[in-house]
């Protein structure tokens, strides 16, 4: 060490200690120890606790989202297909009390042990048709949002679901973006069951115009998927301050539904070259229409 730097650290000895009280106190002053599984990695951020910046809040949902494209990928191709550098990665892992990625990654690879099928529509060979190949990539994508659904299902939150939507003299179906075509199937599938329900499609930005009659008896059933970047929160806003029942098929816990709901259900689609399925959220949409109609016959 030279002489300077040996005088300035006894000058300043704190300063040797500032950036290590920084670290131990970033997970620490969130009343939580490191996490030592995906599961209890995921207790944390979904505890409310957590508030990230931008970049850091687009790694936490990638992370949620896709477990085992971060288990199997390098830290290039994980930071690549979360739209953020390396060092991010290596930032968030600190965060949470691990020297880098790769040790943090570990928790990934633990959860994912055991369930590799979920990486079916990733793993095909290449067919002979490039038309075929997407073809049996997206049916592979289908099929692994699906499975996460019978593999994780909530059913008290569903329960709670069918229960104010069953109760609501009209239910606002709101949704945008990728979400549009599951609320119209929705509304259109209430509609022929005989269940008063409105679409709110934005049709000549009159979406404020649509939800400007609604009330404490109606409901909202609002569907929306990461990025959260559509006209969806600010209409559910407005529900949310008129006191009408708010139910939320979303696909994390960083969905900003979340807070304005009464309850919501996660729905995670696997993608393929950039495509998403919608499979797992019209069958839960279709099992939620199912139950309110067969609550308010009984």
């Amino acid at each position: 060490m030279s002489g300077r730097r040996k005088a300035a650290d006894e000058q300043f000895p704190h300063s040797l200690e500032t950036a290590a009280r920084k670290r131990s106190r970033s997970l620490a002053a969130l009343g939580y120890t490191k996490p030592q599984t995906y599961e209890e990695l995921r207790a944390v951020l979904s505890s409310g606790t957590v508030h990230f910046p931008k970049r850091l809040r687009q790694v936490a949902i990638f992370l949620w989202q896709h477990p085992s494209d971060v288990a199997l990928g390098t830290i290039a191709q994980v930071a690549d297909q979360a739209g953020v550098q390396p060092s991010t990665l290596v930032r968030f892992a600190q965060i949470f009390g691990y020297a880098g990625f790769s040790d943090f990654q570990g928790l990934f690879k633990d959860h994912v042990k055991g369930s590799w099928p979920e990486r079916a529509g990733h793993e095909q060979a290449a067919e002979p048709n490039a038309h075929l190949h997407f073809l049996n990539g997206m049916i592979g994508a289908s099929q692994a949002s699906l499975g996460r659904i019978g593999n994780s299902f909530d059913i008290d939150s569903f329960e709670k679901m069918v229960d104010h939507l069953a109760a609501a003299e009209l239910i606002y179906v709101i949704g945008s973006k990728r979400a549009f075509p599951v609320t119209t199937y929705l509304s259109l599938t209430l509609s022929q069951q005989g269940v008063r329900n409105v679409l709110v499609d934005n049709v000549g930005s009159s979406a404020l115009d649509q939800v400007g009659c609604i009330g404490p008896r109606d409901a909202v059933l609002a569907v929306s998927f990461s990025p959260y970047n559509s006209i969806t929160p600010d209409l559910v806003a407005v529900a949310h301050e008129r006191k009408a029942r708010i139910v939320s098929i979303t696909d994390s816990t960083f969905s900003p539904l979340v807070q304005l709901s009464d309850t919501w259900l996660e729905v995670v689609e696997q993608d393929f070259a950039g495509f998403r399925s919608l499979a797992a959220s019209l069958a839960v949409g279709m099992a939620l229409v199912h139950g309110v109609v067969a609550r308010r016959t009984e």
